[in-house]
């Protein structure tokens, strides 16, 4: 490919229609990907004595969030296998592949038996499955990220790529809509004996549904375009060589990010029973209303990421994220009023918002295309697993040795760790690598 071609293709720009598809079929799998994925945290509060019969209920939710970490774990393997995947066999190959894996992953903790009835085997098997969805979902995000921000074009990127976390946040959602409707439905005996198996059910089906989506849609431009070797696609060698700096930049962007993230979706649900005293139904609901809510922020945080620049929303959300995070939660901790939890957190979610709105974005927009996914999702997954995935044992362990604002200190000092990082980088919506419009 010539120069002039090169160019010409580079400012080739995509149809509306088919960006729209493009943003339909990569958030629909996204979607079903991040349902399946909060399924399990969604659904601890009854599987867990099923799983780990033993202990009370702070330590039965501990174990959980060990196997939940474990998951995280995994990611780093998947990011690194699925990335590579996705530079060099289109990221529609590779998208199409981690929604078939985690539709698997959820079938196996759907038909599981518990402890009283295979034993050890039990929470071995959950865990086994726990991993292979982690692997899963290590691919999804990168791929996705990179996917969505290629297809969304240059002077909306922000808005668009920012339905990478609508629909990441509408899965935590709908799982924990599908958790409502059961807890109205079922009663607490048949949802602690086998109604908490019902969304990991769903989860399988929809995953299906998303692979079918998956498979009809359209390669983006970006990787049609690249004319590199093979070898140098999804190459670790060459990321590392080549791009320290925007590696270690997404690292430590995401270290303050996923903390945050965490602390106020999945470790808020418990949080609000275990420490806070609402009932299991009102902290189900508490975390419907505020997901809403911070669903609702992303595009609107998107959209303004593309006028006033991607650094300047890196700021706004970690700065926040470093002077918020001990007042919400200290107040949250001791409120009796659900109105009061839910103002308070959405105040944090909204600064938090700045930053998951763009998140997706800004990572790809540091790499060129040829190891785009692989710069995406690797860096990301490792911080995410280090730092996101821990979260929530953490805090228990914290709680457990009855020093549990020193988890309140710890998310605050992560987020500021971020917030130095965004001062040092340029801003991305203008020095992006992503050439197709």
């Amino acid at each position: 490919m010539n120069a002039a071609t090169a160019g010409a293709s580079a400012g080739r720009v995509t149809p509306t229609l088919t960006r729209l598809g493009a943003i339909l079929g990569g958030s629909a799998g996204n979607l079903v990907e991040w349902y399946d994925w909060y399924t399990y945290s969604a659904a601890a509060l009854y599987f867990a004595p099923v799983f780990f019969p033993h202990g009370d209920q702070t330590a039965q939710l501990l174990q959980t969030a060990a196997v939940f970490a474990a998951g995280f774990f995994a990611r780093p393997v998947g990011a690194w296998i699925m990335g590579r995947y996705a530079d060099r066999a289109g990221r529609k190959a590779a998208l199409t592949l981690s929604v078939a894996m985690m539709c698997l992953g959820s079938l196996v903790i759907a038909v599981t038996p518990g402890a009283a009835q295979i034993g050890v085997a039990a929470p071995v098997i959950l865990l086994l499955a726990r991993i292979f969805q982690g692997v899963s979902l290590g691919g999804e995000y990168g791929a996705s990220a990179t996917y969505m921000s290629e297809m969304a074009g240059r002077s909306h990127r922000g808005f668009w790529s920012s339905f990478n976390y609508v629909t990441l946040i509408g899965g935590q959602l709908v799982a924990l809509a599908v958790l409502i409707v059961l807890q109205h439905a079922l009663s607490r005996d048949q949802m602690a004996s086998w109604g908490w198996r019902i969304p990991f059910v769903i989860g399988a089906a929809l995953a299906i549904v998303a692979f079918w989506l998956r498979r009809r849609m359209q390669e983006s431009q970006s990787f049609i375009n690249a004319q590199v070797p093979h070898a140098e696609r999804g190459s670790t060698r060459l990321l590392i060589k080549r791009y320290p700096r925007e590696t270690l930049t997404i690292l430590g962007l995401t270290a303050g990010g996923s903390m945050i993230f965490y602390v106020y979706t999945t470790y808020m649900q418990k949080f609000l029973t275990n420490t806070a005293g609402f009932s299991k139904d009102q902290a189900t609901e508490l975390s419907a209303a505020t997901l809403v809510a911070f669903m609702l922020a992303q595009p609107l945080c998107g959209w303004l990421s593309d006028r006033i620049g991607r650094k300047a929303m890196l700021l706004i959300a970690f700065g926040g994220g470093a002077l918020v995070t001990w007042p919400v939660m200290t107040r949250v901790a001791a409120t009796r009023s659900m109105a009061v939890a839910f103002l308070l957190i959405f105040a944090a979610v909204l600064f938090e918002s700045a930053y998951t709105s763009i998140s997706a974005v800004v990572k790809a927009e540091l790499f060129p295309t040829t190891v785009r996914s692989l710069g995406v999702a690797l860096p990301y997954a490792l911080a995410n697993a280090l730092f996101g995935g821990t979260a929530e044992y953490v805090a228990l362990w914290c709680k457990s040795i009855g020093a549990e604002s020193g988890f309140y200190l710890y998310a605050s000092v992560l987020s500021a760790g971020s917030f130095v990082i965004a001062l040092t980088m340029k801003d991305t919506r203008r020095h992006s690598r992503i050439l197709e419009d």
